[in-house]
């Protein structure tokens, strides 16, 4: 394998795999470099917007999504209260060509990486190898790497893209000032609990405001014996943003104590919280944060995706899906400009400014604003809805973020693919 084509790939999770993929399918050599010495389906639940569900049928995967995931009918706001605010159709359901996925972020990895290697063969990745720095040379890209026991070594390809998650190693080299990761001052405790699916079986919900509030979705169809489906949660609370919190660690175990009583009220006849978050067999903790917007992903021979790229809040239902079309328009823009420093400024031109729209819009106007602004206007109880906010209102905040977000129905219907099937690399 010629180091004069290859891209390497720092990280091996949904953003890294997602390129790896792109790569084998448009005939561009690459290799994959990971942290851990055993990739696991870890994490919970997640969702995938149509826009990044047609990037992953074009790599032939769309059938493997239908037996991990669950096609999203609905979403709808409620009070604390459980009154009803507003529901939209998802997916193939408003009117999109693509259904919206409710999946746990552990299988989707696993899909990514099984069909990664049914593709490539097993050796395309290495694991128990983290990226530590990097170095551009005259015609190569040079990978700094270290294992678990300390040992160094150096690859070199055509470019090097940081697919390395929100502590990126190769993103503190581009910005060494940038210090950690920013918190709002929000908690979240997820969780995932075999029950009976709510509302129209396949609904993400959403139930509170900003302080105190609840989401939930199905992430697997009912069981035909039991009727009970895994339903993915997150419950959030509001702290000082001044004070200290704990790092950043999907896995981290938390105690009920911490946050359920909180949340007992929230009981209703479609939905009981409580018990929800008591059937789970493990809660896992992590604080809400965020990176402000770089000025530049790209340096020489050396570009960022995915987290390293482009941490936002989580509040917007399209993380994953970032990360993969991130993938895909890199693909492109390799097939438009070569393995070469054009292809990634072009890459970055076309996504910097839209991912840096949507993480500071998440910080203060994502789509679950409304229910701020229902409770402040009547502290989440009213006899009709429309005497606290209007229909059009409603409507009119859900397309703006669609549309600040790049998957509105007309933009992602009508787009041409980003990767016709029958490009390829020269």
């Amino acid at each position: 394998m010629s180091r004069h084509s290859t891209v390497l790939i720092a990280g091996g999770g949904i953003a890294g795999l997602a390129l790896a993929l792109t790569c084998h399918q448009i005939g561009v050599p690459f290799r994959v470099f990971e942290s851990v010495t055993q990739i696991k389906p870890l994490g919970v639940g997640i969702n995938l917007q149509p826009s990044a569900v047609r990037e992953l049928a074009d790599l032939g995967l769309e059938s493997a999504l239908d037996g991990i995931g669950v096609r999203t009918r609905d979403y709808g706001m409620y009070t604390q209260f459980g009154l009803h605010i507003w529901t939209e159709p998802r997916g193939l359901w408003a009117g999109y060509h693509w259904p919206q996925y409710s999946v746990h972020r552990g299988q989707l990895h696993m899909l990514l990486l099984h069909a990664l290697i049914s593709r490539a063969g097993p050796d395309c990745i290495e694991c128990g190898w983290r990226a530590q720095g990097f170095a551009n040379e005259a015609d190569a890209a040079v990978l700094v790497l270290v294992d678990t026991a300390g040992k160094r070594r150096v690859e070199r390809g055509a470019v090097l893209v940081g697919a390395d998650g929100i502590h990126s190693a190769i993103r503190k080299q581009m910005a060494p000032h940038e210090g950690e990761p920013r918190w709002n001052g929000a908690m979240l405790w997820r969780g995932t609990t075999r029950a009976r699916p709510f509302k129209s079986g396949a609904s993400m919900v959403m139930v509170g405001h900003s302080g105190l509030r609840f989401v939930s979705y199905p992430v697997s169809r009912p069981d035909p014996q039991t009727g009970l489906s895994t339903l993915n949660w997150i419950a959030n609370l509001q702290f000082d943003p001044e004070g200290a919190f704990n790092k950043e660690d999907w896995n981290r175990q938390a105690r009920l104590s911490d946050f359920l009583p909180r949340f007992e009220s929230m009981q209703f006849e479609w939905l009981d919280v409580p018990a929800l978050v008591r059937g789970a067999d493990r809660v896992f903790e992590y604080p809400m944060v965020d990176r402000d917007p770089l000025e530049r992903w790209t340096d020489g021979r050396v570009s960022l995706m995915g987290d390293a790229a482009h941490a936002a809040y989580p509040v917007g239902s399209n993380g994953a899906g970032s990360a993969i079309i991130d993938a895909r328009k890199l693909g492109r823009s390799f097939i438009d400009h070569g393995v070469t420093p054009e292809a990634l400024q072009a890459y970055e031109s076309e996504m910097r400014p839209i991912t840096t729209k949507v993480i500071l819009t998440n910080r203060v106007a994502g789509p679950d604003q409304i229910l701020d602004v229902v409770q402040e206007r009547c502290a989440g109880r009213f006899e009709r809805i429309e005497d606290v906010i209007s229909s059009e209102e409603l409507a009119a905040h859900a397309q703006r973020y669609k549309a600040i977000a790049g998957y509105a129905i007309a933009t992602t219907n009508d787009a041409p693919s980003t990767i016709p099937p029958d490009r390829r690399i020269a």
